[in-house]
């Protein structure tokens, strides 16, 4: 058996915040941000919620594919920024639509979320699953602090899904996976912080409810890391990069996939982005970027693709795949 995917879809918040935007509020230009990450713009949400942008994407997946909520099996979101610690985002969107038949649960892979997502309804689709849907969504301007340049310049809101179905053409869907994660270095990248507090302690120590990133580090990480995930995926297929069509990368900056790009020799315009209009959007960004290729015709039935994943963990993910 293997992984369908039936139909994509993406949402994002109509607030965009421009680098000009960001050069009112901290010291900064848009010439400096894009020439150290490519991004020129990115979405911001002024009250919807990770649910509120699931909610969008699910509907358009629904109503896009034909597809009746209760039909549905399961529903997964991958967020590092849900509305709650419980209930799960996905069990909001399932609530939402009227998924009454699907179990719903999020995962938090950080940037590699999506990808770990569908690795996971991959799995739940060889066994008595036939249908699912799985979102990555972010609403990540609420762990910015918009005043500190070195990551406010980086993130953005939005939200991308697809639906997943069972096929019985083993040649379609998911040929190879590799997930790995590297809690050694989990200090790199953080993010909401939240201390034990509680009526028993003589002090209560501090929060940090924001990003904060060695820059440094995550950027050696991201172009080492990806290219072996990327090359054990492969060689477990068995495919070359040559028998890759496209290659769709996490967008966390720019000048990250274009060093991704050179380590595996690949040509650059196989690479493609989105990083420009939306900037990171974390879980968001894979299954936003695969939702536009589609829409654009580029990604063919048939076709070959690399998806990856990485960041917060440290975690990075990578599956092949025919579309």
């Amino acid at each position: 058996m293997g992984l369908r995917i039936t139909q994509t879809a993406y949402y994002v918040p109509p607030k965009v915040v421009t680098n000009d935007d960001l050069s009112q509020l901290m010291d900064t230009s848009d010439a400096w941000i894009k020439s150290r990450t490519r991004i020129e713009q990115r979405h911001v949400s002024t009250g919807e919620q990770t649910s509120d942008l699931s909610l969008q994407v699910a509907q358009k997946l629904l109503a896009e594919s034909g597809w009746t909520a209760d039909s549905l099996d399961f529903i997964i979101v991958a967020t590092m920024s849900p509305d709650y610690l419980t209930p799960a985002t996905a069990a909001i969107v399932q609530g939402q639509i009227g998924a009454t038949k699907a179990m719903a649960f999020d995962i938090n892979a950080a940037c590699s979320g999506f990808i770990y997502a569908l690795v996971q309804a991959n799995h739940l689709l060889q066994g008595s699953y036939q249908r699912g849907m799985v979102i990555g969504a972010e609403t990540l301007s609420k762990l910015v602090d918009w005043h500190e340049r070195s990551t406010a310049v980086l993130f953005g809101d939005g939200a991308g899904g697809v639906l997943v179905e069972s096929s019985p053409n083993p040649q379609v869907g998911i040929l190879a996976e590799d997930l790995r994660a590297f809690g050694q270095d989990q200090q790199y990248l953080t993010a909401g912080y939240q201390p034990v507090q509680n009526i028993f302690m003589s002090s209560k120590p501090a929060g940090n409810p924001y990003f904060a990133m060695d820059g440094r580090r995550v950027y050696y990480f991201a172009t080492h890391e990806v290219p072996n995930s990327v090359q054990r995926a492969l060689k477990k297929a068995p495919l070359t990069g040559e028998q890759v069509d496209w290659w769709l990368l996490h967008q966390a900056n720019g000048r990250i996939v274009e060093a991704i790009a050179n380590h595996l020799h690949q040509p650059q315009e196989r690479f493609l982005t989105n990083v420009a209009s939306y900037g990171n959007t974390s879980a968001a960004s894979i299954p936003i970027l695969l939702a536009e290729t589609v829409a654009q015709e580029k990604l063919q039935r048939g076709q070959r693709v690399v998806l990856s994943g990485f960041g917060g963990g440290l975690t990075v993910g990578s599956v092949v795949l025919t579309y």
